[in-house]
């Protein structure tokens, strides 16, 4: 699946610039300034590196992400590619390393998701507009 062009230009500049540009990212209404990391997984189907910009927060050591795809009624593909295989690379501002990606427990989401949606308010409609039987995951992403 082709990434829209917003995403792609997103990550190459966020590439680019070593996260200088892309790390804060404002929304697309231009209100709000969200810390962004790149989720680099592998193509369940293709095998191919696939590069998603995502929204984080931190939980210790660990960056925390959600599959939202804006609340549609379906996984984003990044989603089932860490449940094919969970390896992954990501990049936080100049920092890039190898890690893995687990879906959080009820009680990690319970409390995680809160903290998700203050970063960025819009996880709660999302989740509202979400078919009714997608809850939308959230992800564990650790070094």
């Amino acid at each position: 699946m082709t990434q829209p062009g917003f995403a792609k230009e997103h990550v190459d500049r966020y590439r680019a610039s070593d996260g200088a540009d892309g790390h804060i990212w404002v929304g697309f209404d231009g209100t709000g300034h969200f810390p962004c990391l790149l989720l680099t997984t592998t193509g369940r189907k293709s095998g191919e590196a696939r590069t998603t910009p995502l929204i984080y927060g931190r939980d210790g050591d660990d960056f925390v992400v959600v599959a939202s795809q804006g609340g549609r009624p379906a996984h984003p593909g990044w989603y089932f590619n860490i449940l094919d295989d969970a390896a992954i690379e990501v990049q936080v501002a100049a920092d890039v390393f190898t890690g893995t990606a687990r879906t959080a427990d009820a009680a990690e989401r319970a409390r995680l998701w809160p903290m998700m949606a203050e970063i960025y308010p819009p996880y709660d409609a999302y989740q509202e507009k979400a078919a009714d039987d997608r809850e939308i995951p959230v992800v564990i992403l650790s070094r």
